[in-house]
């Protein structure tokens, strides 16, 4: 049987007092969803595309769940019950989360740093910043996703609570934390490698594409959503091409608030992927849809749950629901 699975998502473009996100509990083996959390903060920040809106990262820890907001970590019990929320100065529009051991990393976009927060004294402990070697303006950041060119980033170390961390700024779009190995993997939209952190050393793993989300070693390759293309693919790390998952699209004709800009909300944006059993893929895409495919089992999903055809509405978070 498949599995349930829970997600979490952003929706881009929604006004000022409405919904802009929530978490579901999606079975997909009897092609049913849940809504467990509407997700409505009146403090967040409206400007841009996704920025404060919507919650993100999902992990799990001693029976809680672990929820990435912008600039938090929310742990839930079981029945979605907020217990407790933990800050920090250089935690900004936080994306994908991982826990290993009794650690928690979260990706802190907005400072282009990794955090390590300690689950079980419940204080951040460690801090990653990975910026470019030249200036770290807006106006590169611009240029640099505008020419599609890689940043090649450089490895600082800090500590989160001593005020003495990097300068705000989102330059590579790190989104992705994974732990394997006892090594730290990471990766962002701006990014065309999923780098490798030991201690306080840096190295290349692999290649992928720019603009990919959820990049982590898979078997003796990357597995990854290929955003741009509408793809997840299971690839060497040399970058050659082994599985290739088609992501769902819908006619255009059902789709809801399908005439807003590409750039604000678009069809088939993947994002979102865990691994069943080691032999299902488990992808998320806009309008808020979850598919299952199998390993071997071709390019097409075997199972489909759309939450809703609101084309604005965008899986992110995504992890099969262990309780």
């Amino acid at each position: 049987m498949l599995p349930k699975v829970v997600t979490s998502s952003v929706i881009r473009s929604a006004h000022q007092g409405e919904s802009h996100g929530g978490v579901y509990i999606v079975d997909l083996e009897r092609n049913t969803c849940k809504r467990v959390i509407d997700w409505n903060d009146k403090s967040i920040n409206w400007e841009g595309r996704g920025k404060d809106r919507g919650l993100r990262g999902i992990a799990f820890y001693e029976g809680m769940v672990l929820l990435a907001a912008s600039d938090a970590i929310l742990v839930y019990d079981t029945t979605f019950r907020l217990v407790e929320s933990h800050r920090n100065s250089y935690l900004k529009h936080c994306h994908e989360i991982f826990v290993h051991k009794n650690k928690l990393y979260l990706t802190s976009t907005g400072y282009d740093s990794i955090l390590e927060f300690d689950l079980e004294g419940k204080k951040f402990t460690r801090g990653w910043c990975f910026r470019p070697r030249l200036a770290q303006s807006r106006l590169m950041t611009k240029l640099s996703r505008r020419l599609r060119r890689p940043l090649v980033p450089r490895l600082s170390l800090f500590e989160p609570h001593s005020g003495k961390g990097p300068l705000p700024g989102d330059t590579i779009h790190l989104n992705n934390v994974f732990v394997g190995d006892n090594t730290l993997f990471v990766s962002g939209t701006g990014l065309n490698a999923v780098w490798g952190i030991n201690d306080a050393s840096l190295f290349r793993y692999g290649t992928v594409p720019l603009i990919t989300h959820n990049a982590r070693p898979f078997r003796d390759g990357i597995l990854f959503n290929d955003t741009a293309s509408e793809r997840i693919l299971y690839a060497t790390p040399p970058g050659q091409i082994l599985a290739s998952f088609s992501i769902n699209r819908y006619p255009d004709a059902q789709l809801l608030n399908a005439g807003l800009p590409k750039d604000h909300a678009r069809q088939a944006f993947g994002r979102g992927l865990c691994l069943f059993q080691n032999n299902w893929i488990i992808g998320g895409s806009s309008p808020a849809t979850i598919s299952a495919y199998q390993l071997d089992g071709g390019a097409q999903p075997i199972s489909t749950v759309n939450v809703t055809m609101d084309v604005r509405n965008a899986i992110h978070g995504l992890e099969i629901w262990p309780y």
